[in-house]
């Protein structure tokens, strides 16, 4: 298993709940020069969380080291998720499933409204088939109760046929496994730069779910960060979304059973980057992309870290050179060929 530090080990209950280690390195921590040069104000570091190695990787990695925990603990043979049609989340539960030779069931929602036939077939898509899970549809993108529900009937349709099914949840009314990654990641990034005696000044995240946003926050400020964490609105505004990172931080307080180090204060979200919507990405975030990829070699998808490199890039660029910003890159790379026409039109309109 990973090292985590002993501040860590004595949280509460952390070291009680069971965990299965899915990739075996800390991620990298990066400077982006040629990038912080190009904004020419703060510096800029990357996360690389596209490094967690399963399948293409990303964040949902870290976070299904919990919840197949809590499957492997429960002796189930069979995993249920439900996301997006470009779900990271799906993909990745789909190889961890198979690593742990268990079968799993996706089932795919409707949240983007107008799609192309590399959306419904490409990236994620694809992999999810090759991987070789079992495919469910479902008609509404944004009824996160509804599509659990669906995902329960074929679990109950499964235990019939005499499956042992776990069900990984998607409305937050659920106690927060996979924020538990997160806080791992926290003391993980904290031991670090600690090591490296690299001063942070911000950290900006794609917030969505909100697991990956809470669990980070609750981990640095239960170990004692006051590093301030910027959540970057990838699918509702920012004002519901700090509800719901405020309700999931109260709620990894009660799975963990200790005080919730959270203050209301810390939650900072940022909904500049948000329109047109989900899934949807603005001129700005397609031209973070193309930055990305052209001054350092950095895959970044449309959908969650474009979003997030653009509100980075922004800052930098009007920050002070003394400035240290880290951008964490939570993957999502397979989407990026998912999103074809978008992205030839945006380097197309860059190169005129």
């Amino acid at each position: 298993m990973r090292q985590i530090s002993d501040s860590l080990a004595g949280l509460g209950r952390f070291s009680s709940i069971p965990r299965q280690q899915l990739f075996a390195e800390q991620t990298p921590l990066e400077p982006l020069g040629n990038l912080s040069r190009h904004c020419g104000g703060a510096s800029i570091f990357v996360k690389r969380d596209d490094c967690t190695a399963l399948a293409f990787g990303g964040n949902k990695v870290r976070q299904l080291e919990f919840y197949l925990g809590e499957a492997v603990a429960l002796q189930a043979d069979t995993v249920l998720i439900t996301g997006a049609v470009q779900s990271n989340f799906v993909r990745t539960a789909a190889a961890a499933a198979n690593k742990l030779g268990m079968r799993c069931h996706i089932q795919l929602e409707e949240r983007v409204a107008e799609t192309t036939p590399q959306y419904r077939e490409s990236g994620n898509v694809l992999l999810d088939k090759l991987l070789g899970a079992t495919l469910h549809s479902y008609a509404t993108g944004e009824d996160e109760s509804g599509a659990d529900q669906a995902l329960e009937q074929i679990a109950t349709d499964l235990k019939n046929s005499g499956r042992n099914p776990y069900v990984i949840h998607l409305a937050p009314d659920h106690p927060p496994l996979g924020a538990l990654g997160y806080i791992v990641a926290a003391d993980e990034l904290l031991r670090q730069i600690g090591a490296s005696e690299i001063k942070l000044d911000q950290i900006f995240v794609g917030s969505g779910s909100g697991a990956t946003h809470a669990g980070l926050l609750f981990g640095l400020r239960a170990l004692g960060s006051n590093l301030p964490v910027t959540g970057v609105c990838v699918r509702r505004k920012a004002d519901l979304q700090a509800r719901r990172i405020k309700d999931a931080c109260e709620r990894i307080a009660t799975l963990l059973d200790v005080k919730n180090p959270v203050a209301v204060e810390d939650i900072e979200l940022t909904g500049d980057f948000l329109a047109p919507g989900y899934g949807v990405p603005s001129n700005s975030v397609l031209d973070a992309i193309i930055l990305g990829a052209r001054m350092e070699g950095l895959i970044i998808d449309p959908v969650y870290t474009g979003k997030a490199l653009a509100a980075t890039i922004h800052i930098a660029s009007r920050s002070s050179p003394d400035q240290n910003l880290l951008f964490w890159h939570t993957g999502g790379t397979p989407a990026i060929f998912a999103y074809q026409n978008i992205i030839e039109k945006a380097i197309d309109r860059n190169a005129n």
